[in-house]
């Protein structure tokens, strides 16, 4: 996230509300399903501290975990928050800025081995993968952890990235940012762009080889002697919240920007790693540095970008709808602006985003909600979004009110170099009394 006033840098750097636990062919039952495309929301949690992240272990349909921005992670259980937390690092974790304890991942196989991994800022600000138990009673870990990985991050306390999740294939990702600060100023080609550190990047380990990890032999600098093997894409420069579509395994990555361009990633299951988003050469689809001309060659682009009109600032990822109570909306992706309190849709057709809507109205975003500070799924795929500001975490359910059509900025190309062939036409067009499209400034 960019540098802003301590109330929002606190917001956007540390509310996620993000599950990776959810199951493509969920449990409905007791579950009456809605027609129609409605929503409100239902508030379902309030009097937290600063709730910045949502999720629930596989197959479990009773409890939701919260994560709070000072260290501790709270169960709801039917309804109601337990006094206790299951778990509380605020020992562990430092606060300042976008810091704190920022991600949760529960092992697809928690049932049985009883493992979940966090992901937090340390005393020194330094990023920390660690794993936890449960003790032998379900609400309550096992307090003591093993740290798996720590990348530096001293300098800055914003652009920590902090979503973790286990995809499709039982790996775990992590979510890095570029090391903070503005424009990505670490070195000649910035830490998004460059390879031989974790900063900028989204990572994928095998938690269940190696001491403390291995390395999937199918990533993309899989044995490499320079880069740095844990990644598995790159070009990103604070990849808030990220999620994998439960029934097809494509993930979508909401990618903050700096000053223009707000951006959500996305990467069919079928492509593979290795995608360049193009941070810091590129914000959403334009030149960033270089200002002009730069090289855009090998890049993935954005399949959404919006600008920063309208008090929006700063992009919250969510989740594709997979739950139960609203089947008119399975195969649609949810995500938000944090600024604006406003909640967006689309769905994926060829590769397109298509039917792209705006739900502000439908959940009350400036009333209901002060902020989208993250969105969350529980084991039914049902979505909640959380309130930093005030405390709350909301679900989003069946409603009468109808979104209405999303204006959009659409992502184009940028050419490496100028082509010369179509500013002639263009020229020509102009002449003639034709037209000439310029993109925005």
């Amino acid at each position: 996230m960019r540098c802003r006033s301590t109330v929002v840098a606190v917001v956007a750097g540390l509310c996620l509300c993000r599950p990776q636990s959810a199951s493509a062919d969920p449990d409905c039952t007791g579950i009456t399903p809605v027609s129609g495309t409605g929503i409100q929301l239902q508030l379902v949690a309030s009097g937290l501290s600063s709730p910045l992240y949502l999720t629930a272990p596989p197959g479990d349909v009773a409890r939701i975990f919260i994560v709070e921005k000072g260290g501790r992670i709270r169960i709801v259980d039917s309804g109601s928050i337990l006094p206790t937390p299951f778990l509380d690092l605020s020992g562990l974790v430092s606060t300042t800025g976008e810091r704190g304890l920022l991600g949760l991942a529960f092992h697809p196989s928690y049932g049985s081995n009883g493992r979940f991994f966090v992901d937090y800022t340390d005393a020194s600000g330094n990023i920390v993968i660690a794993e936890y138990a449960v003790s032998g009673d379900p609400n309550v870990a096992t307090p003591t952890g093993t740290v798996l990985l720590t990348i530096p991050h001293a300098g800055a306390s914003n652009h920590n990235g902090g979503d973790i999740a286990f995809g499709p294939d039982n790996y775990l990702y992590i979510g890095v940012g570029d090391g903070g600060g503005s424009g990505d100023a670490h070195g000649p080609i910035g830490n998004g762009q460059n390879t031989t550190v974790l900063l900028g990047k989204l990572l994928r380990i095998d938690v269940d080889s190696g001491a403390p990890y291995a390395i999937p032999s199918d990533n993309p600098f899989f044995g490499s002697m320079t880069s740095r093997q844990e990644i598995w894409a790159y070009g990103l420069r604070n990849p808030w919240r990220y999620s994998f579509d439960l029934v097809t395994g494509d993930l979508y990555i909401g990618d903050v920007g700096q000053n223009m361009w707000e951006e959500v990633d996305y990467e069919p299951a079928s492509a593979g790693g290795g995608q360049n988003y193009g941070w810091r050469l590129i914000e959403g689809d334009a030149c960033f540095n270089p200002s002009t001309n730069c090289t855009t060659t090998g890049l993935t682009f954005p399949l959404v970008i919006y600008s920063h009109s309208n008090g929006r600032c700063a992009t919250i990822g969510g989740y594709v709808y997979r739950g139960c109570a609203m089947p008119d909306l399975r195969g649609t992706y949810f995500y938000g602006d944090l600024c604006a309190a406003v909640v967006y849709s689309f769905e994926v057709s060829n590769g397109n985003a298509v039917n792209q809507l705006d739900h502000s109205s439908q959940v009350g975003s400036g009333t209901t909600i002060g902020s989208v500070a993250s969105f969350g799924q529980d084991a039914r795929g049902e979505l909640y979004i959380c309130d930093i500001s005030a405390g709350k975490v909301f679900k989003i359910v069946p409603g009468t009110t109808q979104a209405v059509p999303l204006p959009t900025d659409t992502p184009r190309p940028i050419p490496a170099e100028p082509r010369w062939g179509l500013l002639l036409f263009a020229v020509v067009l102009l002449l003639a009394g034709g037209w000439l499209i310029a993109r925005p400034a």
